[in-house]
């Protein structure tokens, strides 16, 4: 270690901090040797807490805003969307001053940041929300570093650009070394009122599917699997009510998809010199239902920080970021020439993309969106006989479906040759109207990156590959397991928690305080969910015991089961929920309640 790292903040960190607001200063700065935090050349604000009470002051309000040409009105934060930056410092103490401007009431969430439940910013779990014309102090203790965000937890003030993007820097040195930082916002955006989208789903679940299935796809499933089984394959998501190209609820049918704030066409931009060493934090802020696969055509990633977590490198060519996840990858781009950030969203309808580029304005080829995925029986949670299948990819082949009544998902025992992985078993599960189907083979998946990735020969980023730099604290084994069973019923549009949805459940989950406990999610639906829990990490169980990474999402594949560790340290009510936002105000929502014995809820632990 040397002399410049006193006082926590070395020569290198404080170059990348001033470099923050230099970058937003002149929106055409190149600083050789520095570090730009910022949104590349628009100017936006950079803020950091003033005086000494460390505030920091945001404004909701509508505001014009143009996507590609194309005008609209949006929510925005001090007057953009996204909303600044927010620059933070662990091991201080801040208060956020959040002016309400709207006609109707707001709320911002710090995503992913450990707080007093009543600064979580939830209306009707942790606060009343914030009225028109009014401004509400959050204040809490910065006790963590890394990449978050922060966003709306109102009606769908999301879904209208209510996010922005959060750095706070480590109070000791960064154990990542870059030159330079970006934070890319990924979203999506629809010129559409969103309650008529909502409106759109529940009429009609494929209202927005413009990608099923046609007689020619028809034809070549047939030429591959067979004329019987491919009838057989068709009559099964008939009778689970659900087609091979459910992929996505909302798609590019009415979605513009955003990279911080910029249209496909608008060409975002960020600078680097040759030989640097570049950070790019990915944040996830779609609110509809888009999971992004992100790569660089040219240049390799090494994946450095995994929900604000620094987890070990992990060098590879792609990964998908579901929403509400964050990941932080370096690049070092070895020539002077533009390279494509390419977000393609998972069904391949479309794409937000930027510009990577040692001058602004330049650009590189956008890749072609590659073919559309397709759901597979695995998906549904289903075991069968067959001829052969890739178990990574759930593409099977020759199968044997004889015997199902998928109606009733009251299946025959089948069994899989050679198989990757011993799935779990569970017999018929009732859980009501909210629930359409039930994963009867349940299915580990933390080694599969997900549909439609891994078949190209690129090296794609999986659960798996996540490993703690630092040990978590807490070593004890779980002393009890709570068991969730992600549910829903796409012809309704019901989503759900074990076939109930927040209107119809009696009260919170109840954990305990400091408790250690295993949280299991299963996943009967044939759609991914980002679940997220607030108020405490989850320590995804991916085999690294003490090293297993700490999530504040997980990204749940369809018919999977996924456990995490919990030790709930801050009392109070925290919301847990799926962050797909129509899911969610649809019913995929709890509320979890941290409390000692005696049912006290107040009085938080800040180890």
């Amino acid at each position: 270690m040397n002399d410049d790292n006193n006082n926590g903040m070395n020569r290198r960190t404080f170059l990348r901090y001033a470099g923050s607001l230099i970058a937003f200063a002149s929106a055409s700065a190149v600083l050789p040797g520095y570090a730009l935090a910022g949104f590349g050349k628009d100017k936006r604000e950079v803020l950091t807490p003033k005086g000494t009470d460390n505030i920091i002051d945001l404004t909701i309000g509508k505001m014009p805003h143009k996507i590609d040409g194309k005008r609209g009105e949006a929510i925005g934060i001090n007057g953009s969307v996204p909303g600044p930056l927010i620059r933070l410092q662990e091991g201080e103490d801040v208060m956020l001053r959040v002016t309400n401007e709207l006609d109707d009431p707001t709320s911002i969430h710090w995503h992913g940041i450990l707080l007093p439940f009543q600064m979580d910013g939830v209306p009707g779990v942790s606060f009343d929300g914030i009225a028109p014309g009014e401004t509400f102090e959050y204040r809490y203790p910065v006790r963590q570093n890394g990449t978050y965000w922060y966003h709306s937890h109102s009606g769908f003030q999301e879904q209208l650009g209510h996010y922005g993007p959060m750095i706070i820097d480590p109070a000791e040195e960064d154990p990542v070394e870059y030159d330079r930082e970006y934070p890319i916002v990924l979203s999506d955006w629809t010129f559409e009122d969103p309650h008529n989208v909502l409106d759109n789903v529940i009429s009609l679940d494929a209202y927005y599917n413009y990608q099923q299935r046609t007689i020619g796809e028809f034809f070549a499933d047939i030429k591959e699997k067979g004329f019987g089984d491919t009838v057989k394959d068709y009559h099964s998501f008939g009778k689970m009510r659900m087609k091979a190209t459910d992929l996505l609820d909302v798609t590019s049918a009415t979605y513009t998809y955003l990279m911080n704030g910029h249209g496909p066409n608008s060409n975002w931009n960020a600078l680097f010199k040759k030989g640097e060493k570049v950070r790019l934090r990915f944040i996830n802020a779609s609110a509809g239902t888009t999971a992004f696969d992100v790569r660089i055509p040219g240049l390799k990633m090494t994946m450095v920080q995994a929900d604000g977590q620094n987890v070990e490198p992990v060098p590879i060519d792609e990964f998908r970021i579901g929403i509400a996840e964050t990941y932080d990858v370096i690049v070092e781009p070895k020539e002077e020439k533009p390279y494509t950030i390419f977000a393609e969203s998972l069904d391949r309808g479309g794409f937000a993309r930027g510009t990577l580029a040692p001058n602004e304005g330049m650009s590189a080829p956008v890749p072609e969106l590659r073919p559309r995925p397709k759901r597979s029986m695995r998906d549904m949670g289903m075991m069968m006989s067959m001829g052969g299948m890739d178990m990574k990819n759930g593409d099977m082949k020759e199968m044997d479906m004889e015997g199902m009544d998928h109606g009733n998902m009251d299946h025959k025992d089948m069994q899989m040759p050679a198989m990757k992985e011993t799935p779990v078993k569970h017999g018929p599960d009732k859980h009501g109207l909210g629930a359409a189907a039930i994963a009867t083979n349940q299915f580990d998946r933390l080694d599969e990156p997900g549909i439609g990735l891994g078949n190209d020969g690129r090296n794609v980023l999986t659960y798996n590959d996540l490993k703690s730099l630092r040990p978590n604290k807490d070593t004890r084994d779980a002393q009890r397991e709570v068991e969730l069973h992600l549910t829903g019923n796409m012809e309704r549009y019901m989503w759900s928690f074990d076939g109930k949805q927040f209107h119809e459940v009696d009260g919170p989950i109840e954990f305990r305080h400091n408790e250690r406990l295993r949280l299991t999610l299963v996943n009967d639906t044939m759609m991914e969910h980002p679940i997220h829990l607030h108020g405490m990490w989850m320590e995804l169980e991916n085999g690294n015991g003490q090293y297993n990474p700490r999530q504040h999402t997980l990204l749940v594949q369809p018919a999977q089961r996924i456990s995490a560790l919990v030790t709930p340290r801050d009392k109070g009510r925290w919301a847990f929920h799926c962050h797909i936002l129509y899911h969610m105000e649809r019913g995929m929502f709890r509320v979890v309640q941290v409390a000692d014995e005696d049912g006290s809820i107040y009085g938080q632990d800040y180890s």
